[in-house]
C-alpha cells in the first residue's frame, strides 16, 4: 500500500521505447521534503524517469498516483518560453502579482531575479531574441518563485557560472518543498540531495545522502558483485572441467548438469567499455606554450555571447566592452588551470584568443613553436553531421599512437563507449553527450600537447566525466578549463584564476572558494595575475620575474622525480641488505651505497623545498 505522506509513487512500473527497456517493475516514492538527486548514464532513462513522475510520459504498465492537490514545477532540458512574451510575463505573471510592490517586498522573488542574474537582462527584456542560455535561467526563475510541493529540475546548472550554482544550492536547500533534481554537477549532488537515485539496466537503485555516500554505496555494491562474479566464474571453471572429464560421450551424464554448465557459460557477460586510456602520446613542448603581451581585446554587445552558448549573438546591444585591457598573462608547460568568472567576462574569449580564432585590438599572443593546441568548444559545430562516427573518427587518424601501442580508429572508438554497433550511427542522430564523446576523441586522436576545454562537461554522464579526469590526469601536456563544475575544476586543475569583469586575469590561491567569498564580500576585481609566471603557480613575489618563477616550478618537478627514485633505490637496498646479512663484505657495500643515498635524499629535499617557495610565492 503506498505511503499517505508521498507527493507520488511509482508502482511497478514498466516504461520501453521501442525493444528497449528504459524503466523495468520500479517502485519508488518522493515524500514531502525530499531533496533526491537523480545520476546515470546517458540514454540510461533518466529523463524518463522523470517524465513518469511528471505525468508528460505514461508507462506502459503499472500506476503512478500523486497527491490529489499536489502543485509540481518542472523544468525540462528545451527552456521552450510562450512565444511574444517578456522576463516580466513569465517570471512575474499578472495573474499573481497584481502589482509591483506584491514581488518586490518578497525577499525570496528580489533573491531569484539578483542569483539568476535577470536584473541584469532586465524584467521588459522580450524571450524571443535571448541565448539558450538566458532562456533557461528565465524558465527556471518562473519556477523557483513559485509556492510548490514539489519541484522537478532536469539539469538545472547547465548555463549557470560557478556564483549562480552556489546560489543555486543554497535557495534549493531553504525551500520547504520537496526535490527531484537530474544533474551532473557532483558538487551539487552533495550540496542539496538527501537521497541519490541510481537510473541502471532498467532500475533505479536509491541511495542515502549526496554523490559522495552514492559514490561510496556504489564501490560497495561493485565490490560485492565482482566476489559474487569471480564465484560464478569458479563454478564456470568447475562445470566445465565436469563435462570434459572422462568419455567423449555425454549422453551418460545427468541432462540437468549439462544444462546448468550451458546456462553458466551463455551468461557470460560482455566486456565493459572502459575509456581506461594510459595516455595520448603528446608531442614535447617547449618552454613557451602562451605568453599573452599588453593585450587589449573588445566587443560589441552586453558581454561575450559564446560565455552563455544555446542561441544567436545578441543584437540589443551595439556599445563597446572592453573584455581585456592591457592583458599580460603567461601558461607554462605543464600547467593545468582552471577558468572562473561571471557569464559575459570572456572566458571564452580568453581561449579563442589563445587558439587565434580572434585577434586582439593591441598588444601580441605568442604561441609556443611546439604548441600543439586542440580547442573543445562549447558547440558540436566541429562534427560532420552526415558521416558516421568511425567515419569521423577516421577522418583525423585511422590509427592512434598512445603509450607504444598502435591502436585503430574503431577499438579507440569503442574505448569511448562507442560499441561496434554503435560506430555506423550517422553523427546528427547522436545524442548531446554522445556528440560531446566523439569531439573529445577526435581531438585526441590528433594526439595535442595543450587542450583548451571550454565547458568539457557539458552533457557528459558522471560515469564519462569520471573517465575523462582519469585520462587528463595521465595526460602528460597543459591543460586550460573553463567551467562551471566545481567538483571538475578541483580534480583536474592545479590552481584557478578569475575573469572579474574588469579587463584583467586574477590569481586565486584558495581557488573556487576564494573566488566565491571575494565575489560576496563585493569585490569588484582581483588582484591582477599579469605579474604572474603561470597562473598555475601561487601568486609570485613581485621580486621574482615570470622567468624565474618558471623555472623554479620546472625545477621542483625535476627534484620531485629524483625523490621518488632516491625512494625505490633507499627500499630496494634496504631488502638487499636483509638478504646479505651473513656477506660482511657485501653488506658493509651496500650499507655504504645506502648512506650514498640517504645523503642524496636529504640534499634533494631540500632543495625542493628551496624551489616550490620559489613557484608558489
Amino acid at each position: 500500500m503506498s505511503a499517505p505522506l508521498n507527493l507520488v509513487n511509482l508502482e511497478r512500473v514498466h516504461k520501453a521505447h521501442g525493444t528497449t527497456v528504459i524503466l523495468d517493475d520500479v517502485s519508488l516514492g518522493v515524500a514531502a521534503g525530499e531533496r533526491i538527486g537523480v545520476v546515470g548514464r546517458n540514454g540510461g532513462g533518466k529523463s524518463t524517469l522523470l517524465g513518469v513522475l511528471t505525468g508528460t510520459q505514461e508507462p506502459d504498465s503499472g500506476r503512478v498516483t500523486r497527491r490529489g492537490d499536489l502543485a509540481m514545477g518542472v523544468l525540462d532540458q528545451t527552456g521552450t518560453l510562450p512565444p511574444g512574451t517578456t522576463v516580466r510575463d513569465v517570471v512575474l505573471p499578472a495573474s499573481r502579482f497584481a502589482a509591483e510592490h506584491e514581488w518586490a517586498g518578497d525577499a525570496a522573488v528580489r533573491s531569484v531575479l539578483t542569483g539568476l542574474e535577470l536584473d541584469r537582462l532586465g524584467l521588459d527584456s522580450p524571450v524571443a531574441p535571448m541565448s539558450g542560455g538566458e532562456r533557461r535561467r528565465v524558465a527556471l526563475a518562473a519556477q523557483l518563485i513559485r509556492p510548490l510541493d514539489l519541484l522537478v529540475l532536469d539539469e538545472p546548472t547547465n548555463h549557470l557560472d560557478v556564483e549562480g550554482v552556489a546560489w543555486l544550492a543554497e535557495y534549493v536547500k531553504a525551500r520547504a518543498g520537496g526535490l527531484v533534481v537530474v544533474t551532473h554537477d557532483r558538487w551539487f549532488l552533495d550540496e542539496v540531495s538527501t537521497t541519490t537515485w541510481e537510473v541502471a539496466d532498467g532500475s533505479v537503485h536509491a541511495y542515502e545522502g549526496g554523490y559522495s555516500a552514492y559514490t561510496l554505496a556504489r564501490a560497495e555494491r561493485a565490490r560485492i558483485a565482482s566476489v559474487t562474479e569471480e564465484r560464478r566464474l569458479n563454478l564456470v571453471r568447475k562445470e566445465l572441467a565436469w563435462l570434459r572429464r572422462g568419455p567423449p560421450a555425454r549422453t551418460s551424464k545427468p541432462k540437468f548438469r549439462i544444462e546448468a554448465a550451458q546456462a553458466l557459460i551463455a551468461d557470460e557477460p560482455p566486456a565493459r567499455d572502459t575509456m581506461a586510456l594510459a595516455g595520448f602520446a603528446a608531442r614535447r613542448l617547449g618552454k613557451t606554450v602562451y605568453d599573452v603581451e599588453d593585450v587589449t581585446y573588445t566587443v560589441r554587445g552586453r558581454g561575450d555571447v559564446d560565455d552563455d552558448p544555446g542561441g544567436p549573438a545578441d543584437p540589443r546591444g551595439a556599445e563597446a566592452r572592453t573584455l581585456f585591457d592591457h592583458l599580460t598573462w603567461h601558461v607554462g608547460p605543464g600547467d593545468r588551470i582552471g577558468i572562473v568568472g561571471v557569464n559575459g567576462a570572456g572566458k571564452t574569449s580568453l581561449l579563442k584568443l589563445l587558439v587565434g580564432e580572434v585577434q586582439p585590438d593591441a598588444g601580441e599572443v605568442v604561441v609556443g613553436q611546439t604548441v600543439a593546441p586542440a580547442y573543445l568548444s562549447q558547440h558540436v559545430t566541429e562534427l560532420p553531421p552526415r558521416s558516421r562516427v568511425l567515419e569521423a573518427v577516421q577522418d583525423v587518424a585511422r590509427i592512434a599512437k598512445i603509450g607504444n601501442q598502435e591502436i585503430s580508429a574503431s577499438t579507440l572508438a569503442e574505448r569511448f563507449g562507442f560499441a561496434a554497433n554503435r560506430q555506423w550511427t550517422p553523427v546528427g542522430d547522436l545524442s548531446g553527450g554522445e556528440r560531446r564523446r566523439l569531439q573529445l576523441l577526435r581531438l585526441l586522436m590528433a594526439e595535442p600537447n595543450v587542450l583548451l576545454l571550454d565547458e568539457p562537461t557539458n552533457d557528459l554522464d558522471i560515469d564519462t566525466l569520471t573517465a575523462l579526469e582519469d585520462l587528463l590526469d595521465s595526460f602528460p601536456g597543459t591543460v586550460l578549463v573553463v567551467s562551471h563544475d566545481r567538483y571538475f575544476v578541483d580534480r583536474v586543475c592545479d590552481s584557478v584564476v578569475a575573469l572579474m569583469g574588469d579587463g584583467t586575469v586574477a590569481a586565486l590561491p584558495g581557488g573556487v572558494e576564494e573566488y566565491l567569498a571575494r565575489r560576496a564580500a563585493g569585490e569588484a576585481a582581483l588582484p591582477s595575475a599579469g605579474s604572474v609566471a603561470s597562473p598555475g603557480s601561487q601568486t609570485a613575489s613581485p621580486s621574482r620575474s615570470a622567468a624565474d618563477v618558471r623555472a623554479a616550478r620546472k625545477d621542483a618537478a625535476r627534484l620531485e622525480r629524483r625523490m621518488l627514485k632516491l625512494d625505490a633505490d633507499e627500499k630496494a637496498l634496504h631488502g638487499e641488505l636483509a638478504e646479505a646479512a651473513a656477506d660482511y663484505a657485501k653488506a658493509a657495500e651496500l650499507d655504504a651505497r645506502l648512506r650514498a643515498v640517504q645523503a642524496e635524499k636529504e640534499q634533494v629535499e631540500l632543495d625542493w623545498l628551496t624551489a616550490a617557495e620559489v613557484a608558489e610565492g
